[in-house]
């Protein structure tokens, strides 16, 4: 009887027990779920991306080489067209900012100054059952932004049931569930920021315990121990192996333009604030390389740093940060794909750093970084080569080493958000499905296709004529095979905004249909007039213009 009236007592505890666990169960599923339909969207843009010619694995006939990547006929010229729009943003727009090349190789000590040989490092942590690695780092900080989203839909949900007389401020003071989530999150925060100052290995994996944070392939909570990995790739330089050097491939290209700054300086005799941009490879040899093109071994950056006078660094930081914002925005992708993100742990070099996140179909990732990187690279390049290399200030008459505001993007990372962002499965009135990349004009690989109507009767003769004219102007593509609607869809897929028919009627009144990529819509246009209603509208320029 005592042990049934026990059972009594603690079978409500019991079943609360059960339901927790089962509403823990199903959130897993549910996540689990989610990230299939992700993982599946991502899987369509990566097929299409090889499919037509944009991105190949490297060395496919060798069964490839893990993330590094190769771009193909389409691939390269969206991506050469986006390093144009960078390129020009910077030294065409801003008369204070000039454009260098560094070499790759660079002498050895430049790395053992900058820290990168001594503190380069990722907080590495694997799930035993998925056989998966992570970094410990981004596994918290998603975590933190799962609390910060959490919050947000709350406020949303309260704006939506309050209307206009709801205060948001009040509410975030008032709502318990709100402040019981702001509390976790800001005690989170406090323990990763403690934890990363060392790094403290043991108490990151702690976190992620404590936390409770699941793998999200294999759902367990399974983890090895935090372990720390060098990301820096060496090899060696010179005449015989007894005389060899051991040097680096750069993992980074700013230091190419902090040791020479001054040169750029002197001999363009430039005044603070000036800066200095560049695009070139970097290499790392990152562990937890996926997600296609988003984490590679052998990368791009468009780098430009900010050099300031002491002291005023943190009145240009917000400046650049809604500049950049402002190119990312230019391209018509919608605000709402694209967020700041301050990190919640300086690098030992920084005052301030922000990243802008853009909304892949895995989550919101970074694209750029934006640093106030202090005078901490030119002090260290200072000590370590024993020479000066301080800027005479003719103005207040002073020397001093200034302060620097970076800013950085991975140019693979921007072509996928792009891609991402443009592929688009539309449905159409006749029940078919068209797969089409509204990329912006200015950055289509082909701004305009010339098809002639049949291959016989001269319309083959006139479109190469057509052509012959525009490319000049702009990248053409002549196209023939297949029935004209095939190769609609075909220029579709690789985002050309606009193609030209030119059919038997073109022989006799030089005119020929006009259609538009996303409209679809067709018009009758002069073959004269061509060049002036596409030209504008492809042209770089077109996107500059909206920064000013």
């Amino acid at each position: 009887m005592r042990w049934q009236t026990d059972y009594k007592v603690f079978t409500p505890y019991i079943i609360a027990i059960r339901i927790k666990k089962c509403i823990f169960a199903a959130k897993i599923r549910n996540q689990i779920y989610i990230m299939a339909q992700q993982e599946d969207v991502f899987k369509k843009i990566i097929s299409h991306c090889k499919e037509y010619g944009f991105v190949f694995p490297s060395s496919e006939i060798y069964d490839g080489l893990a993330a590094v990547y190769d771009y193909g006929q389409n691939g390269v010229e969206l991506k050469n067209n986006i390093k144009q729009y960078w390129w020009k943003s910077m030294v065409l727009l801003h008369e204070n900012i000039v454009g260098i090349d560094s070499a790759i190789f660079m002498h050895p000590t430049i790395w053992k100054a900058s820290g990168h040989v001594d503190a380069f490092n990722d907080p590495l942590i694997d799930n035993r059952d998925s056989k998966k690695r992570y970094r410990a780092d981004v596994l918290i900080e998603d975590q933190i932004a799962k609390y910060d989203e959490k919050i947000q839909k709350e406020v949303a949900k309260a704006r939506k049931r309050f209307g206009d007389s709801f205060d948001e401020e009040k509410y975030m003071e008032t709502s318990e569930r709100v402040k019981e989530t702001k509390a976790k999150r800001d005690a989170l925060h406090e323990r990763y920021a403690e934890a990363m100052q060392g790094p403290d290995l043991e108490a990151l994996k702690q976190i992620i315990l404590d936390e409770e944070i699941v793998d999200p392939i294999s759902g367990t909570k399974n983890w090895t121990d935090v372990r720390q990995f060098n990301l820096m790739f060496s090899t060696e330089m010179g005449a015989s192996a007894d005389a060899a050097m051991k040097v680096y491939l750069r993992p980074e290209t700013a230091q190419g333009i902090f040791v020479n700054y001054l040169n750029v300086q002197k001999t363009g005799r430039m005044k603070i604030p000036f800066g200095i941009a560049q695009i070139g490879k970097a290499f790392r040899n990152e562990i937890v390389a996926r997600q296609f093109i988003f984490r590679m071994r052998e990368f791009e950056q468009m780098e430009m740093q900010f050099f300031v006078k002491p002291g005023t660094e943190l009145e240009w930081f917000p400046k650049w940060k809604q500049t950049r914002m402002a190119w990312h925005q230019a391209l018509g992708f919608g605000a709402e794909n694209y967020r700041f993100h301050d990190h919640e742990k300086l690098a030992h070099y920084a005052n301030a750093a922000t990243d802008i996140e853009f909304k892949m179909p895995f989550g919101f990732k970074e694209v750029e970084g934006i640093h106030s990187r202090t005078n901490f690279d030119l002090s260290q390049h200072e000590k370590f080569s024993g020479k000066s290399i301080k800027y005479f200030d003719p103005q207040t008459n002073e020397s001093y080493t200034p302060y620097v505001i970076e800013t950085s993007i991975g140019v693979d990372r921007m072509f996928l958000s792009i891609m991402c962002h443009a592929y688009d499965e539309e449905k159409l009135e006749n029940g078919e499905t068209r797969v089409v990349l509204k990329l912006p004009a200015a950055l289509a690989p082909i701004k305009l296709a010339v098809m002639p109507l049949v291959k016989k009767d001269g319309l083959p003769e006139k479109a190469r004529e057509i052509i012959n004219d525009l490319k000049f102007h702009f990248n053409c593509q002549y196209d023939e095979k297949d029935s004209i609607g095939k190769r609609y869809r075909r220029q579709d897929a690789i985002g050309t905004p606009f193609c030209v028919t030119v059919d038997h009627d073109t022989l006799n009144d030089n005119c020929v249909t006009l259609r538009y990529r996303d409209t679809m819509k067709q018009e009758r246009v002069a073959i004269s007039e061509l060049n002036s209603i596409i030209e504008d509208q492809v042209s770089i320029a077109s996107l500059l213009k909206k920064l000013q």
